[in-house]
């Protein structure tokens, strides 16, 4: 098969350099989508170069979430009451033994969709649901849909920091607090089809915190996890309570293991949880200082990678529970203070860890199979959130 040559003019032009390359018509391409914490301005990385192919200029400062299929990124703008997406240009047909891949550049696309002060972001099988909090309404939209059509509204009854999940045919909600809305939610709801409950409310007091591993979704509560899965019958929740020997705390934050079904949460500022549902076991993680960003590594599942405030990146074992290797990285980024103040976040791309650094305004890069520096990409104002889109594929 022949190269198409206006599509590698194409890549040549937007800065995409093809390293690597097997034979001519198969690309690896990374890119790093990067928020300012301080303005609505977000640049567009093409990490095989390291060139900012692109700045856009968004309502105000944005939460990141890229979806599963690669092909958006989502800017959750809680300040500006807006949520915008853009089409990360990456676009993977997978066909079993192998996978297409189409590379255009990136755009901010035109529709958005807004409400009173969006927070959470949810994805299951391409079904986004974002939760605005001062509406106590969530709005679900396939990703394929953004832009060409209005969004379902569903109704939690009030305002409040909640949560939402689109679920197949269902949708999971959150049961505001009854006494006081501004308190975290107290259960989740499930919804048919026509946003009817079915049953009673899963009891999750203290709710905060969600994430997907595999065919498990797991929400945290006070008294441990609500773990989620498919059935003919609709969702099946079942609750997961805390070890008693864990000492007081909870998680508020989990992530997902990927290829390795897991949880990983927060357990206080100075310690991690790896929780196997199946084993239905807890694992503490010592940390040396409090920690700031944490994420689990979608390519070797068997590590996840946390930034504590002493400047440190670690590697953990997923595994063993132990932390394997530590780099030192950037000065220290204390965790005193307001909660969304400019400090370090971290994402994953192929064989490259990348870490923000906002008062160095510069992004760090790490070999991650050597877990050692790599480089750096400078970028102006204050960069914080970041998240990759990306992969190989043949090009036809």
């Amino acid at each position: 098969m022949k190269p198409n040559p206006t599509l590698f003019r194409a890549l040549l032009l937007t800065g995409i350099a093809l390293p690597g390359m097997a034979h001519a018509d198969e690309v690896s391409i990374w890119r790093a989508f990067v928020a300012d914490q301080a303005q609505g301005m977000l640049s567009v990385i093409d990490l095989p170069s390291g060139d900012i192919v692109d700045t856009f200029a968004l309502n105000g400062p944005a939460s990141l979430y890229a979806t599963a299929s690669g092909q958006r990124v989502f800017a959750v703008q809680g300040g500006a009451n807006i949520v915008q997406a853009i089409d990360t240009g990456i676009a993977i047909d997978d066909h079993g033994d192998h996978g297409d891949i189409e590379i255009t550049a990136p755009v901010l696309l035109d529709a958005a969709i807004e409400g009173e002060y969006p927070v959470h972001f949810v994805e299951h099988h391409g079904q986004i649901a974002l939760f605005f909090d001062d509406e106590g309404v969530a709005k679900i939209i396939d990703e394929t849909d953004f832009g060409t059509a209005e969004p379902r509204l569903v109704d939690s009854g009030a305002p409040h920091h909640g949560v939402a999940a689109a679920y197949g045919d269902y949708t999971l909600l959150t049961e505001p607090h009854p006494e006081d809305p501004s308190n975290l939610p107290v259960g989740i709801n499930i919804l048919d089809a026509n946003d009817q409950p079915v049953g009673e409310t899963h009891a999750c007091p203290g709710l905060h915190g969600e994430a997907s591993s595999g065919n498990l979704l797991a929400i945290a509560c006070d008294t441990g996890l609500l773990l989620v899965s498919d059935s003919a019958d609709g969702p099946q929740i079942t609750h997961l309570p805390y070890d008693e020997a864990l000492p007081e705390g909870k998680s508020s934050t989990l992530l997902g293991g990927v290829g390795i079904q897991y949880f990983l949460g927060n357990y206080g500022a100075d310690r991690l949880v790896l929780i196997d549902p199946h084993q239905q076991s807890f694992r503490l993680v010592d940390l040396p200082t409090r920690r700031v960003h944490f994420a689990v590594d979608p390519v070797r599942p068997q590590f996840a990678y946390i930034f504590t405030e002493d400047g440190n990146l670690h590697r953990l074992n997923t595994l063993s529970g132990e932390i394997s290797a530590t780099l030192a990285l950037t000065g220290p980024y204390s965790m005193d203070g307001h909660w969304s103040d400019p400090r370090p976040r971290i994402a994953v791309a192929g064989d490259e860890i990348l870490v923000t650094d906002p008062s160095a305004s510069q992004i760090h890069r790490i070999d991650a199979i050597g877990f050692e520096p790599s480089g750096t990409i400078p970028v102006d104002g204050l960069p914080m959130g970041i998240v990759v889109a990306g992969g190989s594929g043949a090009v036809h």
